[in-house]
């Protein structure tokens, strides 16, 4: 392999993925360590980290906690999904973006969501209402909660001229984030909202961000009838 000076985690990555191309670690097999690797390969483990996290991203191998790299035996494809700024997708469409404010309270954590995020006992959070128009027709809209232990930032922050997402976005990274797809019927507030009738079929998408294992929001986007979400893998 190349000197330390040269290697990086891509040289890593292509000579793991030519070994499990090549059968020398087939499938089931139980990878070295990654210390183990780095002295083998005469790198940083931090390389070697980011090698095998990324193929592990790619569905070719599974990290587990205590029990190591395993190969996989048929490699899963996973879907990239990107955290979409609402303001981007409408002016993407030619529309123009108009935001307003409905609501905003700090609030302790509701059960239910205690439950959904793992809050403790006596955590707060803001509370968010907001609606987001295309051509000043009702495009989506968002009811958000944001962990004030995790930002305790925002119960400074301004929501009058741009929403928690975007704001989120630039203010605070995530690590992890579980993502839920479901259609609803409208129900009296989101008929009103949405400018559809009580009982139409709505798209609604659920978020959860984590930042190292911290809670950071939980947010419920929903949408016009006829919106659509595509993904890449």
């Amino acid at each position: 392999m190349a000197d330390e000076k040269r290697l990086g985690f891509q040289d890593i990555q292509d000579e793991v993925l030519s070994r499990i191309q090549s059968r020398i670690w087939p499938a089931g097999t139980l990878l070295p360590t990654e210390i183990e690797l780095a002295k083998q390969f005469g790198c940083a483990r931090a390389t070697v980290n980011r090698a095998l996290r990324e193929l592990a991203e790619q569905g070719l191998i599974d990290r587990k906690r205590k029990r190591g790299t395993i190969v996989n035996a048929a490699p899963v494809r996973q879907a990239k999904f990107e955290i979409e700024v609402v303001r981007q997708t409408i002016e993407d469409m030619n529309a123009q973006y108009r935001y307003s404010l409905v609501g905003q309270d700090l609030i302790g954590a509701p059960e239910w969501l205690r439950a959904q995020l793992n809050l403790p006992n006596g955590s707060d959070v803001l509370h968010l209402m907001c609606m987001h128009y295309a051509d000043n027709q009702p495009f989506q809209y968002e009811e958000r909660w944001i962990n004030i232990d995790a930002v305790p930032s925002v119960k400074d922050a301004d929501f009058s001229e741009i929403g928690p997402n975007e704001w989120l976005l630039a203010q605070v990274p995530f690590s992890n984030a579980e993502i839920a797809f479901s259609a609803i019927t409208a129900d009296a507030k989101l008929s009103e909202f949405l400018g559809t009738s009580q009982g139409a079929s709505l798209f609604r998408l659920e978020r959860a961000t984590w930042l190292q294992g911290r809670p950071v929001t939980f947010v419920r986007m929903t949408y016009q009838p006829g919106y659509k979400v595509s993904t890449r893998y």
